[in-house]
């Protein structure tokens, strides 16, 4: 007797039969095409959040290509042309020393930009580590560390901002650093939030009793589920960091002359409101438009992965 080829074999059909109730894993492809279409989605539901993005990712192209961009240089100087009015030639103007305010306002993107971005990738991994450590560790590595930042939080973030500025002295680096530490509690204590509510899961458990090192629980098991939150809250330290930045600036703690940043354009300007208006309403509203956009895309994403709890995590003294 011949026997069945041998795709009709019993053993053959059975080997290749797909499992009851399994359903193959999406290959990487499929799932950058779901990623994309879900984003797509989003967006189109978030028609404002749309617009911040495309504001922000425009600023930013203008910011790296400042020198191609600015019409003018922003430390050239033409006495014949103080104070002028916006025009043709100065969209937005001139300033006390004839330099075109508009490509000071552009340069000064740079410096809030880049404070911005800075303060808040140094603040988020330090106080993302802070706050994974407190959480898985508790005892007292965890209490120690969480009253540090329950101190830090208890001073006004101004008030912080400026003592760090003035202790450290006056320019762009002291002024990033006291950014940067004023916006390290907010990661903290939302790290350890997630970290306090995942660490009990039973997929957390599952793998301690596979024989998962801490490591492996707390950076590959337990982090990656407070990715969300913290990412939400990136949104909101970069808003803060931009006007705190300002603010330094606006006070003489931040960038100084002859260098452009929107902080010292309102301060130098506050002395001209009567006869040249244009001098801090400009720059002020290129800085309000930026932070709205920021805080509009922040508030988009809180309401996509609900993070509820970053509002209350930035929580300061007033």
């Amino acid at each position: 007797m011949t026997s069945p080829p041998h795709h009709l074999r019993p053993d053959t059909i059975l080997a290749t039969a797909p499992t009851p109730g399994f359903t193959a894993l999406p290959n990487r492809r499929q799932r950058a095409l779901q990623t994309t279409k879900a984003l797509r989605l989003w967006l189109r539901s978030e028609r404002a959040a749309a617009c911040s993005i495309v504001y922000l990712l425009g600023l930013g192209a203008v910011a790296i290509a400042a020198s191609r961009v600015a019409p003018f240089d922003p430390l050239e100087q033409d006495l014949t042309q103080i104070l002028k009015g916006p025009s043709r030639s100065h969209l937005f103007g001139t300033d006390e020393l004839g330099r075109d305010l508009m490509s000071r306002v552009i340069h000064g993107s740079r410096i809030s930009l880049a404070t911005a971005a800075i303060a808040v990738t140094v603040a988020g991994a330090v106080g993302a580590l802070c706050g994974l450590v407190a959480g898985y560790v508790e005892g007292t590595v965890g209490a120690v560390i969480m009253r540090l930042m329950d101190f830090l939080l208890a001073v006004p973030g101004i008030l912080l901002a400026i003592t760090i500025a003035a202790v450290l002295g006056a320019g762009f680096g002291p002024a990033t650093i006291a950014v940067t530490i004023v916006s390290i509690p907010a990661f903290a204590r939302l790290a350890r939030a997630s970290v306090l509510s995942t660490k009990e899961e039973d997929f957390v458990q599952s793998t301690r009793c596979a024989g998962a090192g801490h490591l492996y629980l707390m950076f590959r098991t337990i982090f990656p589920n407070a990715l969300s939150p913290l990412i939400v809250q990136a949104s909101v330290a970069a808003a803060n960091a931009i006007l705190l930045e300002a603010a330094l600036s606006f006070l003489g703690l931040g960038t100084q002359p002859p260098d452009a940043s929107w902080g010292s354009l309102l301060s130098t300007g506050k002395s001209y409101l009567n006869q040249s208006a244009w001098y801090s309403v400009l720059p002020g509203i290129v800085l309000t438009a930026t932070v709205l956009a920021i805080d509009i895309l922040g508030r988009a994403l809180q309401r996509r992965w609900g993070a509820g709890n970053v509002d209350a995590a930035s929580g300061r003294a007033g």
